[in-house]
């Protein structure tokens, strides 16, 4: 058989992928960069919503029909976020508050993660042969931390508390009549029609 030769010289160019875009953007904003949690705090702590009219029981009412609760939810999470969010950091500051024992535990966390922060600003961890970063020390401590956590009943708090903030904040959402405050606008969320 003889040699071919086949010219495969000269250039490509490459189909470009259009980028799908999550058909739910509109809605649900993921940031592309984690925010600093200090500035993060303060930007909430901007946008809660005075309590009295949180709690003003004149506006609790049921949605007249099922596609509206479901808009009276999304307005009501997106209007008070803020104020739910410090209804979930209140349930667990009572969560804490209620088991001494896990508030021990955590405490105890901290107090070895602020140890091992002092240790290594002086003298650096070597283990086996191998320097330690604060990071590996502190997930250390971590992983070191789970079997008592365990022991004291944190999973059972974490779950209370996730469960309960997601009952009093549905209940709030469901059931509170934003219309009262806001009016709505009818362009609001096109996939959430009336019948």
């Amino acid at each position: 058989m003889g040699d071919v030769a086949v010219d495969v010289s000269g250039e490509m160019n490459v189909p470009q992928i259009a980028s799908k875009e999550n058909p739910y953007s509109r809605y649900f904003k993921f940031p592309s960069e984690i925010p600093d949690p200090k500035e993060w705090i303060q930007q909430q702590r901007q946008n809660v919503r005075p309590w009295l009219v949180f709690v003003q029981t004149s506006n609790f009412k049921a949605a007249p029909s099922i596609p509206r609760l479901s808009k009276r939810i999304m307005r009501n999470i997106e209007y008070f976020q803020a104020n739910y969010l410090f209804v979930f950091l209140g349930l667990i500051v009572y969560c804490l508050i209620t088991s001494p024992l896990i508030l021990l535990a955590i405490t105890g966390s901290f107090y070895a993660g602020y140890k091992l922060n002092q240790r290594n600003l002086q003298k650096k961890l070597i283990l086996f042969g191998k320097e330690l970063t604060l990071a590996q020390q502190y997930g250390l401590v971590a992983i070191c931390s789970m079997p008592v956590y365990y022991l004291v009943g944190a999973h059972g708090a974490i779950f209370w508390v996730l469960g309960a903030s997601m009952v009093i904040i549905t209940l709030h959402a469901a059931f509170y009549n934003i219309e009262a405050l806001a009016p709505r606008r009818d362009d609001e969320f096109p996939l959430l029609e009336e019948v």
